[in-house]
């Protein structure tokens, strides 16, 4: 995949973001700058879908489906689920109905004797309804009926008078400007008679003047909101049921459903990978591994507003959103904001001055909320922000998600399906040179479907990521990409498979100049690249390793095969031609649990698995680094010259105090060590790299009293500045799915080592296990977060829900309960 030319302004100005881009602290830093806004005059017009995906390059400009977002429609669009947007709402002389009176053939809204006439319809659309429950849709907070799609719902018709078996009613949903049965977007159901594409209605009982229906939808149906109507026909004439935007239908995919493309065959996947709202994420180093609480909020009232706003500002095709590759490769370019002004704008430049801390986020609703209701890209994002978000909208969608961490990621530049780092004589590392990158970590997701576009053996878990790092035909998303080419190293297969490959299973290769300027391998790292690839596990809060999935055994036959044959359809297929070792001598880097704001030790040991002494010249340079590898200047270095007996040991520290790292810390209290050595006697070269974080406190929560729906309750939150210096400018962020919508606070200074100590009352509106997820941010510190699990009773007069949608102020002040001292 191309990479995008790095210019002034442009997506490559976060220096913590790219490699050959070394960190040094700016004098004026800014955040990456939105992109321009119209794409279109960019690319010659040129559509997402026409760079994106070929079978759609040849679509009709004319089809009111397609294009990007009309400048006259953001103005119109509101913040609640009743906003409409003239794109998708807006009225056309061949849509069946609209609002008004009830129409008869005549056309002049006369109800003549013995019509028959629909004078209302109940779609058992409530939370507590059949509906609701058999759909797995009953925790959406929405009064409208949400279904998915390939599974039967009922009505109720109330009738002018008692049907009969002469009497024809159809139903119909439609979706889009201009509805065509042929896309799929004009839905024709006549009742007792066979519809097509799966689509059919049954009566199931007549009393009175009351008809119940039962009626099937389509499992390759397009997922969005549907007007819904119907029409009689008797003797007496016809009848058209005015549109009522309270009667709109959410379709969905279904996982429940195998027929659908998204069916998932196990139960505790369908309950952890669509219906949990809470997850785990994970970052930090593969020996350090830090782990925050995400709510994912796919329930909350707007989400799916939201999620179905994303597909309509792309100006996806409606006729397209029923293929959830499609789908889920639309959601990956428009989470960031890049070329489309999509929901979140990357930013790693360590200032976030004008936007939030990427680290700061609880969770996904404020979000996209705040895109729904603004239409604006929100800052700031970073890679598990754009996957947490990915997360909400998918399984919000209907498909199952998981959020995945892979440690050690490589940022591959070239295609060579290899990390390369380019020292000099004397093994220096030369920054020019260095573009590709090892991410400390890097979150993106897995989504399950089967892929009928891809040869057989290819369905199951697909790899989407919405974090913007390289272009994809033009455009900056990535996926999906079946993790089974992944693992078998078939790069040629769709989409994105050698960036993705080289991001788990390449090989980071050291390469030394020689004095004749040429490059020479000089030791190649089988190991460093995809070390652990780890999600939540299912029904629980413990991790679970799964880098078996993308990667064959290290070491075995098929794992070396695989990484040899993507390696042949790289940039540099004789890669390992010209490798060189003579390795006797191991390097060894000892974890050690580091603690911000206090002194650590670093510690290398050297181990001789020769029969012969051994003189090592060793180096120790350490620097600050970004997660995504971009580094520092060396803060602190040693240099020392070992000598090991045969089968001998040594550990060589070096003690690095608060006050030396401090003033260089940047984003997620990330160092890394560079290892670097030379062998007398055999000429070998050690070279290795080792990052390491600083731990940071977690909050305290603890919950005063019972909750129960629809009663207030309080919540403690404890928090001790572990620096000895001020922490100023102090929010915190308080979210939970049921129980609190997102809340910002705002609490001033906290002095060093200082404990605090505030209380904030919320009001659940849902029953059952919840999380309740704060977090804290300053310009001194961030990354600091914490959570409690709240059993919610259901209210006392057995109501389910309660209809307070919580408390969703922002930006207030608020006064401590207590200060308490060190």
């Amino acid at each position: 995949m191309p990479s995008p030319t790095p210019s002034s302004g442009g997506p490559r100005s976060d220096m913590g973001r790219w490699g050959g881009n070394p960190w040094q602290p700016p004098t004026t830093p800014s955040p990456e700058p939105e992109p321009e806004p119209d794409r279109r005059s960019r690319r010659g017009g040129r559509s997402f879908w026409a760079r994106c995906c070929g079978c759609c390059s040849c679509r009709n400009t004319e089809d009111d489906d397609w294009g990007p977002e009309r400048r006259g429609d953001r103005g119109a669009r509101g913040s609640g689920s009743r906003s409409r947007r003239p794109d998708s709402r807006g009225s056309d002389s061949r849509r069946p109905g609209s609002r008004g009176s009830a129409v008869n053939a005549a056309g002049d809204g006369t109800v003549r004797e013995g019509m028959l006439v629909v004078t209302g319809v109940d779609l058992l659309s409530s939370r507590s309804d059949q509906n609701r429950r058999e759909h797995h849709t009953d925790e959406f907070e929405y009064d409208e009926l949400i279904l998915r799609r390939g599974q039967p719902f009922h009505m109720v018709l109330f009738l002018s008078r008692p049907y009969e078996s002469s009497d024809h009613v159809t139903l119909e949903l439609c979706i889009g400007n201009n509805p065509e049965v042929g896309k799929g977007t004009h839905v024709i159901i006549p009742v007792g008679k066979g519809g097509s594409g799966g689509w059919k209605a049954q009566v199931t009982k007549s009393s009175g003047q009351n008809l119940n229906l039962r009626v099937h939808t389509s499992p390759n149906a397009i997922i969005g909101k549907f007007q819904f109507t119907i029409r009689t026909r008797c003797e007496a004439g016809e009848f058209q049921l005015p549109f009522d935007p309270r009667n709109e239908i959410y379709i969905l995919f279904n996982p429940w459903c195998p027929e659908d493309i998204v069916y998932v065959d196990h139960e505790d996947w369908r309950q952890e990978y669509v219906l949990n709202e809470s997850g785990r994420i994970y970052y930090g180093t593969e020996a350090q591994i830090g782990e925050r609480t995400w709510n994912y909020g796919q329930f909350d009232h707007g989400v799916l507003d939201a999620c179905l706003y994303i597909l309509d500002r792309r100006g996806m095709p409606y006729g397209g959103r029923g293929d959830p590759v499609s789908v889920s490769r639309v959601i990956s370019a428009m989470v960031n904001s890049l070329d489309d002004n999509g929901v979140l704008i990357g930013n790693w430049s360590g200032d976030y001055s004008r936007g939030t801390n990427p680290s700061a986020w609880v969770g996904s609703v404020e979000i996209l909320l705040s895109y729904l209701r603004t239409g604006n890209s929100v800052p700031f994002g970073q890679c598990w922000v754009f996957a947490g978000v990915t997360t909400t909208v998918l399984r919000c969608l209907g498909l199952a998600t998981r959020t995945v961490t892979n440690f050690n990621s490589a940022h591959d530049t070239d295609t060579s399906l290899t990390m390369d780092i380019y020292f000099d004589e004397n093994m220096k590392p030369l920054e020019h040179l260095n573009h590709d990158s090892v991410w400390n970590f890097h979150v993106w997701n897995d989504c399950w479907m089967k892929r009928p576009d891809l040869p057989s053996g290819f369905d199951g878990w697909q790899v989407v990521d919405a974090t913007p790092q390289e272009t994809s035909s033009g455009i900056f998303c990535c996926g999906p990409c079946s993790v089974q080419s992944i693992k078998n190293g078939l790069v040629y297969m769709k989409y994105d498979t050698p960036f993705i490959f080289a991001e788990v299973n390449s090989d980071k290769v050291y390469w030394q100049r020689q004095d004749d300027g040429s490059f020479k391998i000089v030791y190649v790292e089988e190991k460093a690249i995809g070390s652990l690839i780890i999600t939540k596990a299912i029904g629980s809060n413990m991790r679970e390793d799964i880098t078996h999935t993308y990667k064959h055994p290290e070491g075995s036959e098929a794992e070396r095969k695989a990484v040899e044959t993507a390696a042949a359809h790289g940039s540099k297929p004789n890669v390992y031609a010209t490798r060189d070792s003579a390795e006797d001598v191991a390097v060894q880097v000892e974890a050690q649990d580091a603690v911000m704001g206090q002194d650590l030790m670093v510690c290398v040991v050297l181990t001789n698995r020769g029969s012969s002494p051994r003189t090592v010249k060793l180096h120790l340079y350490l620097s600050v680094t970004f997660y995504t590898g971009v580094t520092g200047s060396v803060f602190k270095e040693s240099k020392k010259e070992v000598v090991l007996a045969p089968g001998a040991s040594e550990r060589v520290t070096m003690p690095v105090a608060y006050k030396e790292y401090r003033v260089h810390l940047v984003d997620q209290g990330a160092m890394l060590l560079n290892v670097s050595g030379h062998v007398k006697e055999n000429g070998q070269v050690l070279a290795k790299q080792h990052t390491f974080r600083l731990r940071t406190p977690d909050l305290s929560l603890t919950l005063l009293g019972a909750a129960v729906v629809g009663q207030e309750c309080e919540v403690q939150i404890v928090f001790k500045n572990p620096l000895p210096v001020t922490l100023t400018n102090v929010v915190f962020r308080l979210e939970g799915s049921g129980l609190q919508r997102p809340k910002i606070l705002n609490v001033g200074d906290i002095g060093g080592n200082e404990t605090v100590t505030l209380r904030q009352t919320f009001v659940p509106v849902r029953p059952g296990p919840r999380q309740l997820i704060a977090s804290l941010d300053s310009p001194q510190l961030s990354q600091v977060h914490g959570v409690i699990q709240v059993d919610v009773a259901p209210a006392a007069g057995g109501g389910a829900f309660s209809a307070t949608r919580g408390n969703s102020r922002s930006g207030e002040a608020i006064p401590m309960a207590s200060r308490g001292g060190a």
